[in-house]
């Protein structure tokens, strides 16, 4: 049996056609014989400087006779072995990103030979027609689908890693203003059906499937709080299902408003069913978040008021709970967001605003302070940011 030749092991030949070849050991195949990564040149000089850049990018490595597949093989058997680890919709969303996306157009590609520049290319075209959220988002599953033919040993390294990862360009929330969210809360005292979910959403910003799937043993009576734990959603082929809630920070206990906890105690006295907010027709069942969101549509047009999301609640729950004084890192736990950073970053023209009043109250205590004396500067200082913004 022929002795297993160690990885970085190489070889240099001059060609039939003047050119030279260079060839180094990266990986085994089952039986033990060597995969070769091959390296040509015109000089041998310039061969050799390609093989030291080789042999450092192969350093440590010893691949598997699988690194010859094509990464729309490797896109199969990744979306098999996460099937199980993520929940439906989760695994709906990559493969939707994988068919329409990735495999058309790097599928083809043998995934050993990807590179960075492929990747970046990849990313340019879908800059040209996707928002940038969409293309962050892709981003993050084409990384973990090489991290994880790295950790395979199909791959010496992720290409990902290599490439700055596209970001997000953050638009304006729609956001119901003071006057248009004391118009809204006049339309929904008129629904006595749905009064009660519009009024907790725009008093706790849950999300439209949490808000759905709050049942009454999450609700604290006497301490005014709710647990939230599972969020309510329609999954394909219109089966409507309860699941874990969208992060690991979204499982969380909140603070009622005192407004909020007295609603539901008053709402819990005359329950039917174990849903907070059942189904209007069939009690036994949650409201279904799709019948929430039409709803709310039909109440803000008869209003007169703006088309914005159901997710547009939320950002108006945020906005104001930030102008109102919140900190972030509270609104943060509140949303059940994953970090503090991810609440600053969406709500950045919130706290910009925030920022500026705050810096006009740190003005006022000064001169309060040193007096007159600081005016100058003040009203200097006050100019340039005028003309900044």
């Amino acid at each position: 049996m022929a002795k297993r030749r160690p990885s970085g092991d190489g070889m240099v030949r001059k060609r039939d056609d003047g050119r030279w070849e260079g060839r180094i050991v990266v990986g085994h195949k089952d039986n033990g014989d060597s995969i070769f990564h091959y390296v040509y040149a015109d000089t041998q000089k310039e061969l050799t400087a390609k093989l030291r850049k080789s042999i450092t990018a192969y350093q440590g490595v010893d691949l598997t006779e699988r690194s010859r597949l094509t990464l729309s093989e490797w896109l199969d058997q990744w979306l098999v072995s996460m099937d199980g680890v993520v929940r439906p919709s989760t695994l709906n969303g990559y493969r939707s990103y994988i068919e329409n996306h990735i495999r058309p157009s790097l599928g083809e590609k043998r995934i050993s030979q990807i590179k960075a520049t492929d990747v970046q290319k990849f990313y340019d075209k879908l800059n040209q027609r996707l928002a940038s959220g969409s293309v962050r988002r892709i981003h993050t599953v084409l990384h973990g689908i090489l991290k994880a033919a790295q950790q395979a040993r199909l791959i010496p390294k992720n290409p990902v890693d290599e490439v700055t990862p596209p970001k997000f360009s953050y638009k304006q929330k729609q956001v119901l203003t003071d006057e248009q969210l004391a118009i809204f809360m006049a339309a929904i005292r008129e629904d006595a059906i749905w009064h009660d979910l519009f009024y907790t959403e725009l008093t706790t910003g849950l999300r439209r499937g949490e808000l759905c799937g709050l049942m009454w043993k999450d609700f604290d009576e006497e301490a005014g709080t709710l647990q939230v734990r599972r969020t309510v959603r329609r999954e394909k082929g219109g089966i409507l299902t309860t699941g874990d809630t969208k992060t690991y920070a979204g499982s969380r206990k909140i603070i009622l408003p005192p407004s909020t906890a007295q609603l539901l105690r008053e709402r819990k006295k005359t329950a039917l069913t174990e849903w907070i907010f059942p189904n209007p027709i069939k009690p036994e069942l949650p409201t279904d978040p799709g019948t929430a969101y039409n709803r709310m549509k039909a109440l803000l047009k008869q209003a007169g008021l703006p088309d914005i999301r159901f997710h547009d609640l939320r950002h108006t729950f945020a906005t104001h709970a930030l102008t109102s004084g919140v900190d972030v890192k509270t609104l943060s736990g509140l949303l059940g967001h994953t970090r503090a950073a991810f609440t600053l970053d969406t709500y950045t023209h919130t706290t910009g605003d925030m920022q500026k009043r705050a810096a006009e109250i740190v003005g006022e205590f000064l001169t309060d302070i040193f007096g007159e004396e600081l005016k100058p500067w003040e009203e200097s200082a006050k100019a340039a940011m005028e003309q900044s913004a």
